[in-house]
């Protein structure tokens, strides 16, 4: 059995990061040795002096969606707020089929539907007995855009405020391309254009992979024993060409560079069985990586935001490391006060 509780540390909430920093590579970057067991205090743009030429850089490409919508049930004016997850389509065989969380979910019933502006209604198909629903989105033109108009970028709960124009910048890294996460994969938050190019230059190769993020990768762990834990399902995809070059470098001695653990889940999940390659293709996956619970066959080095207590992701960490150097690094990191989740500062582990 492993404790819950040995995931849990203490942060005052000042150092929950309220806003991003005014420029996305002014975040500082606690790098964390593991033959050393050192740590320094660096800027992220001081990235380029730990990776080097050949290195791949593996980024999640997927964009985050105006998930959150507020509205109203039609016949009765009961406000809803609606919080699509992910795209359930391809599963029930009919488009524009999504999972969603529903608040408050004792309102509604299969058939009912409810209206969040003048193009875009959803119609509840299933409930769940957790506040999990499942709904058809109607609408005419193309939904992103619908979202875009009726939605709002989903920001994490843990901070405080309402959603503005900056937001929908900021949250979402300058390489998103896929459309389809209810959160951001916020590792990337941290590159802008010029240190990608700057690395580029450098001779790091720069690969993207796509998952798209549901709420489970984010929410704590509620099982006393953790492995008890059960992850929501995720999907994946990963080219022939990304799938190529990544083992190649394997093959060859060169290290592989996720930022992010929804890229360390990506590239774990694809492993082939009984080798240290990965496939390409469409996947999905619940993988749910805690100390002792495997080994990492493809990532070498690791780019990671600070995480919540008794977070799944705070334990992919402490896998990749090890629980106790990982809780010293943020007691070290509290200490200097960096700031911490999805808009605060970085943690390179190599």
């Amino acid at each position: 059995m492993t404790s819950l509780e040995l995931f849990d540390y203490f942060l005052p909430d000042e150092l929950i990061a309220q806003y991003p920093s005014q420029v996305r590579d002014a975040s500082r970057l606690l790098v964390v040795n593991r033959t050393d067991k050192t740590l320094a205090d660096r800027q992220f743009t001081d990235l380029c002096e730990y990776l080097h030429s050949g290195d791949v850089l593996v980024m999640n490409d997927s964009r985050v969606i105006h998930a959150r919508l507020f509205g109203e049930k039609l016949g009765t004016g009961a406000r809803v707020e609606l919080f699509l997850l992910k795209d359930m389509s391809a599963l029930h065989g009919q488009a524009d089929t999504w999972e969603a969380l529903l608040r408050p979910a004792r309102r509604l019933k299969p058939g009912d539907l409810v209206r969040f502006d003048e193009n875009l209604i959803a119609r509840i198909l299933e409930k769940g007995s957790d506040g999990s629903a499942v709904v058809l989105l109607q609408y005419s033109g193309d939904l992103l855009e619908a979202l875009n108009q009726a939605g709002r970028i989903p920001l994490p709960p843990y901070i405080k405020r309402e959603p503005e124009a900056l937001d929908t910048e900021r949250y979402q890294t300058v390489y998103a391309k896929e459309p389809g996460s209810a959160a951001a994969p916020t590792a990337g938050l941290h590159f802008t254009d010029d240190l990608l190019a700057k690395l580029e230059k450098q001779g790091v190769i720069m690969e993207f992979v796509t998952l798209h993020v549901g709420l489970g990768t984010f929410r704590p762990v509620q099982a006393e024993n953790i492995e008890d834990h059960q992850m929501h399902e995720e999907f994946y995809h990963i080219s022939p060409a990304v799938a190529q070059s990544i083992n190649q470098a394997k093959a060859e001695g060169r290290r592989v560079v996720c930022v992010g653990t929804t890229s360390v889940r990506t590239l774990e999940s694809a492993v082939c069985d009984g080798c240290n390659s990965i496939q390409a293709g469409w996947g999905s996956t619940r993988l749910f990586i805690y100390p002792g619970s495997q080994t990492f066959k493809i990532t070498d080095a690791l780019i990671t935001n600070f995480h919540l207590p008794k977070s799944s992701l705070l334990m992919l960490v402490s896998a990749f490391y090890d629980r106790e150097g990982i809780l010293e690094a943020y007691q070290h990191a509290i200490k200097q006060r960096y700031r911490f989740f999805s808009y605060g500062d970085a943690m390179m582990i190599v």
